[in-house]
């Protein structure tokens, strides 16, 4: 299991983009099972992402929970503009 918090200068409407592209079905192939203000949640492969998305003081704060998926947590993260 992996928590990992990132920071970036992108909006929080474009961090949420990259997010479902990233770990959605046209991406890792997730299934997108929770979509709400803030929080995005994918399940697949025996395992599941969860995405916190938060705008904080002139930047987004990305919180990201995982199961299985940590390789692809960490690979998504050093993809983000700082």
């Amino acid at each position: 299991m992996t928590n990992l918090e990132i920071r970036t200068r992108l909006s929080e409407e474009d961090a949420v983009k990259r997010i479902k592209q990233f770990f959605g079905e046209a991406g890792q192939g997730l299934m997108l099972t929770e979509d709400t203000p803030g929080c995005l949640s994918f399940q697949g492969g025996g395992g599941y992402v969860t995405a916190h998305v938060i705008a904080e003081g002139g930047e987004t704060k990305i919180n990201l929970l995982t199961q299985e998926w940590d390789f692809q947590v960490k690979d998504f993260a050093s993809r983000m503009p700082k």
